[in-house]
């Protein structure tokens, strides 16, 4: 759980991120493996976590730590976003891990999103996590800290072979295991679920209409709210029968209602 420090720069850092990610196609996906890499050593070196939160430390200061590290075996965004993550401010030392592997997810769905493929990935994650409910012995070992990662690893790719998974969804079901980050394997499985439900509801543009949209409408919406927000979203089309005329748009918690009745409503608040 973030402090509310921690919290404005994760969410800081996903707002300028986030419309990068999403437009780098393929490359977001090495970008997580990359972020996956630095939170693993961040979780190892807790000094080093120390000292790039330091709050004493100028950014700059903090940029050439980075870069000493990172310089040349990782891609351009993933240094750019680790800088912009140790110039942020953190509660307290361990939220900059825990915000890098955040980011990491982020890039993964972003390039799931790339394929329009985030909602097979949310829907392989939560068939695995079905699977696993009454495998105790199976969870125990995806579990094991006293067991090597790629002993972990290995273990699990056994489970998944021959299954027709997404790329992000095994490496995601890989990260889990590979980097327990002192977490129960169910339960980061479980948290990488609502992670990709809540990236879809954060771009979800539902709209409400009593006959199926037409085509050329569908992509009109879409283009229009990925304009406005930067990045693409997904439409999500709700026939009600109920609706009289026109339709009601929903976007978090702006609504754009053109239908029958609201503009009826807005007519007698005029009047009254």
């Amino acid at each position: 759980m973030y402090g509310e420090t921690s919290s404005s720069s994760v969410k800081a850092v996903l707002a300028t991120y986030g419309p990068k990610l999403d437009k780098a196609g393929a490359v977001a996906r090495t970008v997580g493996e990359e972020l996956f890499d630095f939170a693993a050593i961040l979780d190892d070196n807790r000094q080093l976590e120390r000292s790039l939160t330091d709050p004493s430390r100028s950014a700059d200061d903090k940029a050439k730590l980075v870069h000493a590290i990172l310089a040349g075996k990782v891609r351009p965004l993933t240094l750019e976003i680790v800088e912009s993550l140790v110039a942020s401010n953190w509660s307290r030392p361990a939220d900059i891990a825990d915000a890098t592997e955040d980011v990491a997810v982020e890039a993964m769905l972003c390039e799931a999103d790339s394929r329009d493929k985030c909602s097979a990935v949310s829907i392989q994650l939560s068939q695995l996590s079905s699977a696993l409910l009454n495998l105790p012995v199976v969870r125990q070992r995806l579990s094991d800290s006293h067991a090597a990662p790629e002993t972990r690893v290995k273990f699990l790719d056994t489970l998944l072979k021959g299954q027709a998974l997404d790329p992000v969804t095994v490496a995601l079901a890989e990260h889990a295991t590979r980097d327990l980050r002192n977490r129960r394997y169910l339960s980061t499985i479980n948290w990488l679920i609502d992670v990709a439900a809540e990236h879809r509801n954060r771009y979800m543009v539902t709209v409400t209409s009593a006959v199926p949209l037409k085509d050329e409408q569908f992509q009109k919406i879409k283009a229009v709210y990925s304009k406005k927000v930067g990045r693409k979203v997904f439409v999500n089309s709700v026939v009600d029968p109920k609706v009289l005329g026109g339709m009601r748009i929903q976007m978090g918690s702006e609504v754009t209602d053109n239908t029958v009745a609201a503009q009826l409503q807005n007519l007698k608040r005029a009047v009254a």
